[in-house]
């Protein structure tokens, strides 16, 4: 015999595509553009290294590159 349905229960969960994951991911374009972004910030900062410290300062930079973006643009807006 069933057990009676109880309101506490979860609805059935909902069959999912393979490879998906429970989150919705509404941002890939975004993230296809960062991603392109991080490639070209790694080949600006890689040209001007010189010495091993400074590509690893390239790789470094082009992992933050929106964070320099931003506080280069608020200290030129400060004046």
């Amino acid at each position: 015999m069933a057990e009676p349905s109880s309101p506490l229960q979860h609805p059935p969960a909902t069959p999912r595509r393979p490879g998906s994951s429970a989150r919705s991911r509404a941002g890939g374009a975004g993230d296809a553009v960062y991603g392109l972004g991080l490639i070209g910030a790694l080949v600006y900062y890689w040209q001007d290294a010189a010495s091993f410290w400074q590509y690893v300062l390239a790789v470094l930079k082009s992992l933050v590159w929106p964070a320099l973006l931003v506080y280069d643009a608020l200290r030129a807006l400060k004046g």
